[in-house]
Order: structure tokens, then sequence, then C-alpha cells
């Protein structure tokens, strides 16, 4: 869909797409609950984690997040992780970090608890590693981390770990041999899907975003909308767009229940 096929209803830019600046995001109290509650663990020198089902925001929160820690005192460094074994999981943080790779895996520990404390001690910065997708970890990746925040016996702290993952994750923490890693978590956030006021209001905000000077959806729409996605964001992001394409086509200035039906068959859910 180019600038053209846009212009009937006044965006002046595509609406929808994930290209979003953290200061144009849409504001969610429970979002803005989540990043203080993650900040003030951090701040506290703490680790924490985002337990959010998919779809629910969690990639924002974790960019807000990573916007309000200071260049000047934090470091802060993104890994979205898999199935990775605990060696793996090692490289992939040595190689966000910077950090040489070693051959042998209590080595490349060493180096990383190294590389942590001399951010710290030597440049007055604290490190701060965000892993996404945890709740694909294994067990013994997931138990590996407690090692990483382990300085010292727990005499310094000078990493803060965030765990970001749908519910499985909680689950994973919630299981015997992983008390260890889930007690040095501050902080638990967590997300939910949109009300159907809240997904009108998102919706209306990412069309003015993009140069909508009014919501170029009707009532009826809107409920289509949230009754079809049931306030996934993703979902509406989606639809949505799908939605204008569909009316823009058909010369509308204003997207219907019909156009959203019509958006709903051609995508593969």
């Amino acid at each position: 869909m180019n600038r053209t096929d846009l212009s009937p209803m006044g965006f002046r830019k595509t609406p929808f797409t994930r290209e979003l600046a953290v200061r144009e995001r849409h504001p969610l109290p429970h979002h803005d609950e989540a990043v203080r509650g993650l900040l003030q663990a951090v701040h506290g020198r703490m680790s924490a984690a985002l337990i959010a089902p998919a779809g629910t925001g969690k990639t924002v929160v974790l960019r807000v997040l990573q916007a309000e820690l200071p260049d000047a005192r934090y470091i802060v460094r993104y890994v979205k992780v898999t199935g990775l074994s605990k060696r793996d999981l090692c490289r992939e943080i040595s190689a966000a970090c910077g950090v040489c790779e070693a051959g042998i895996y209590p080595t490349l520990v060493r180096r990383l608890q190294d590389a942590f404390v001399q951010t710290t001690s030597t440049d007055g910065m604290r490190t701060v590693i965000i892993l996404d997708e945890a709740h694909d970890l294994r067990p013994e990746s997931l138990a590996m981390l407690r090692l990483l925040t382990n300085f010292e016996m727990d005499s310094r702290l000078v990493l803060s770990v965030v765990l970001a993952g749908q519910p499985q994750l909680k689950a994973a923490l919630a299981r015997p041999e992983q008390e260890a890693i889930a007690q040095r978590l501050a902080h638990c956030a967590t997300l939910r899907l949109l009300s159907s006021q809240e997904t009108r209001h998102y919706i209306a905000h990412r069309c003015a975003i993009a140069g909508a000077a009014n919501d170029p959806f009707d009532d009826d729409a809107h409920c289509a909308i949230f009754e079809m996605t049931r306030g996934n964001m993703r979902a509406i992001d989606r639809l949505a767009l799908k939605t204008i394409e569909m009316a823009t086509s058909s010369g509308a200035r204003a997207a219907s229940a019909a156009d959203v039906l019509r958006a709903r068959e051609m995508l593969p859910w």
C-alpha cells in the first residue's frame, strides 16, 4: 500500500507497522506500571522478570525500559534466546557484551563476571542484560544465570538480568530446581490483553500518529476488530491495517464492519 492509497483517509505514512518510536507509543497504565516495577528493580541493582502473553506489548515495554535507563549509568545488552544450552547461552551473552569467547565453559563464565565487575569498578557503569523469549530457556540454562549474578559469594551486585517471556516462564521459575534464580528476582511484572475501550483508543492513536486527522474506523468496525482480536495488540495491528486496505480499495473514507470481515478473510489466522 503506497502513499496515494492512504491519502483518502488522510494518512501520511502506513499505520500499524512495527516501526514505532518509543515517544510515539500509546500510553497504557498497565504498561507504565510494568516499566516502573522493572526500573525500580534495576535501580536497586537487582534482577526482574516480565511475564507477558504474546501480543500484549512485551517488546514495547522492554524498549521503554531501555530508553529510561540513562546511558551514563547503564550498559544495556539485549539477547533474544531460544532453546540454547547453557554454554551457547553464555556465548550469546558474551557476543552481546563484547567479551572474548573461551573454549571452556567455566572460563567463559569467569570472563563474563570479570567484565561486569570491570565495568562497574572502572567505568562506574552497571550492566543490564535483557533476555527475551526466556520461556524457551532450557532448565540448565535458566539455572546458569545464578552463576552470572553470583559475585564474591553474593557480596556484590554488579549485574541485573531482566527475563522476559510468555507465561511458561512463570511456570519454569516456579519449579523447585529454579528456586535459587527465582529468589534473585526482585520484581515480576505482568501484561494483559487490551479491553474494548483500550483497543479503540489504541487504534485511534496509531491512526493519529500516522497522520489521520480523524479516526477512520466507525463504531461497528471498532467493535468487530475487538471481537476478532480480543485485545491482542499484534492481531489488532494486522487486522486494522488490512481493514484500511480493504476500505481504501473501495474508495471509502471510513472503514466499516464489512471491511473488517473482508480483511479477516484475507489474513491467514
